[in-house]
Order: structure tokens, then sequence, then C-alpha cells
């Protein structure tokens, strides 16, 4: 079971989870070994509620296919076992942030004193720039 936010579980039957190779530097053991893991993760098949599952295929998100399938690749350790843990962290942290309600911005006005700071600033500046243009003599 992936536990996410709000008491929402993923069973790990969703998610599909495939060793493959690495690729980059490694020597004789990366063509050996299947340390990396790809997961797969299809939103519109999963058991998620449709007001997430609507969300996250809204997300611009380059992990996101067309087709609604999360792929992510983990291949960041040596470990098998330490990269199954990480894409499914990584799996976990794109769909929190999806269930995270943001607060709605409420429009505000500056407030007097930091407009009367503001034109201080910009008076202040005007004189330091007036002193730096050229001197014309006196006749």
């Amino acid at each position: 079971m992936l536990i996410l936010l709000n008491n929402i579980t993923i069973p790990l039957t969703e998610i599909e989870i495939q060793a493959v190779r690495s690729q980059g530097a490694g020597g004789q053991n990366v063509n050996k070994v299947s340390t990396a893991i790809h997961l797969r993760f299809d939103i519109n098949a999963s058991s998620l509620p449709e007001y997430y599952k609507e969300k996250l295929l809204n997300l611009k998100d380059s992990r996101i296919s067309s087709e609604g399938v999360v792929i992510i690749k983990a291949q960041r350790s040596r470990s098998q076992i330490k990269n199954r843990e990480d894409a499914l962290n990584r799996l976990q942290v794109l769909i929190n942030s999806v269930i995270v309600e943001t607060k709605p911005r409420r429009p505000t006005q500056p407030t007097k004193a930091s407009r009367i700071k503001r034109l201080e600033g910009k008076t202040l500046q005007s004189r330091k720039k007036s002193l730096r243009g050229k001197i014309e003599e006196a006749e």
C-alpha cells in the first residue's frame, strides 16, 4: 500500500514496477545487473477519487504521458531496492502535490506607511542620480 495524504491509499497492484539495466557509468556491473526501476501508474485505471484523477491529468508534468500514465525511471542508486523506494517516493510526492489544497489569494492594498517609504526611496534615488549629471561652468 502506498499511503498518501487525507487517508488515501493506492494498492501496489495498481503500480507496475519493472527492473531494467541502468544507463551511464558503472563498470562491468552495469552490463550484468538490472538495478534501475521503471514505474508505471495508470491514472485512469487507478482507485484514486475522480477529483484527484482530473487534477493529475491536468498537470503539466513531463512524467505524465498523453494517455494518462505516470512514468518514473529511478536509477540514482546502485541498489535495486533503493531505486524502488525512490520511485515510489517520487510517485507519492507527485500525487500529494495535487491532493494539497491551495488557499485562494486575496488581493490586498499596500499600507500607507509602505507607500510613503517607497516614495521617499524614489526621491533619494532621484537626488543621487541628479548629482551625477554634467557640471556646467558659470561665466
